[in-house]
């Protein structure tokens, strides 16, 4: 059986996302760690999901696993930015 994946969770999220890109850059995501500059920050990507599930009405909260779908998600922008930016800058 299929997995019912909750699509207004995902564009919330990626709403959100663009809205702190915007806001704070893509540096807002990144570990600060010398030996591994590329990271993501994984307390950053939670918190743009949970504040896309938390934009919802209160009585219909989100699947886990659309939750789950949904962080993916948000990793994967993120990383294909990240991966734009390194190219960019010829890394």
């Amino acid at each position: 059986m299929a997995d019912v994946i909750d699509l207004t969770l995902v564009a919330d999220a990626r709403r959100y996302l663009t809205k702190m890109l915007d806001a704070r850059g893509l540096n807002y995501f990144l570990r600060t760690d010398a030996r591994r500059p590329f990271q993501l920050e994984p307390t950053k990507v939670e918190m743009v999901v949970r504040t896309a599930a938390r934009s919802r009405a209160r009585e219909r909260r989100p699947h886990h696993r659309a939750v789950d779908f949904a962080r993916k998600e948000v990793r994967r922008e993120l990383i294909k930015r990240v991966v734009a930016e390194m190219l960019g800058a010829g890394l």
